[in-house]
């Protein structure tokens, strides 16, 4: 794979550099601009911030940390390919926290949340239509909605270091496949919602966040130098 992007990014001065530097790198992995097994270069990457390379290595030592790179002596570093299992694990723990959050958003959604939901779909539905480039970031919006709702935000704040994985196969599916079927998920954990019933929008929200598993053998297939392992079948 071809060496860092040479392109430029300003940090705000009045916030701490290091930690604005490991969120950007972090989010370039996530969303695939660093495709897997890129080389990092400590010197591109900090002339490219404007830093010496002392915060630049910290950022590599925290994100191997994350499983997000891999730290190869004597060779360099790489950002890591995609884990399978780390992205069911990612999976596992999101789905047990939103089942909880969608059963309390169904039972604590007031008109104005409602309307907020409908506006969202209205939003989803353009973006499917627009080829569903946007649509993570109103993904995004949705589920943290729904823990806001149901009175958890702290919930989806703690959830967000674990489902970067998912997140990088979330990123794959939303430029290479359809999202129709992603828009369809949510109109029904949004009827549920509306409907009252805990029990159909636990039941939505699992379906909706197995979905996952039926995604990774395709997104293999498409891009089998992307990942670690094969998925299960």
């Amino acid at each position: 794979m071809s060496a860092t992007n040479l392109a430029s990014f300003a940090l705000d001065a009045s916030a701490p550099v290091g930690l604005q530097l490991i969120a950007s790198l972090r989010a370039r992995i996530v969303t695939g601009e660093l495709t897997p097994g890129t080389r990092l270069s400590e010197q591109d990457i900090a002339t490219g911030y404007g830093l010496s390379r002392q915060p630049v290595r910290e950022a590599f030592i925290r994100l191997a940390g994350e499983k997000l790179v891999e730290v190869r002596p004597q060779r360099g570093t790489y950002v890591r390919k995609i884990d399978v299992a780390e992205v069911e694990v990612s999976r596992f723990v999101r789905e047990a926290v939103e089942a909880d959050i969608a059963r309390l958003a169904a039972r604590s959604a007031d008109a104005a949340a409602l309307a907020e939901l409908r506006r969202q779909m209205a939003d989803q539905a353009k973006a499917a239509q627009d080829g569903g480039r946007s649509f993570v970031e109103l993904d995004e919006l949705f589920h943290r909605t729904l823990a806001e709702m149901a009175g958890r935000a702290g919930a989806w704040t703690h959830l967000q270091p674990i489902k970067m994985h998912m997140d990088r196969v979330r990123h794959l599916t939303a430029v290479e496949f359809p999202v129709d079927r992603l828009v369809g998920q949510h109109q029904a954990i949004v009827d549920a919602i509306t409907a009252g019933d805990a029990d159909a929008a636990e039941a939505a929200v699992r379906t909706h966040l197995r979905g996952v598993l039926d995604d990774l053998p395709k997104v293999a297939e498409a891009h089998p130098d992307f990942f670690i392992a094969e998925p299960a079948p």
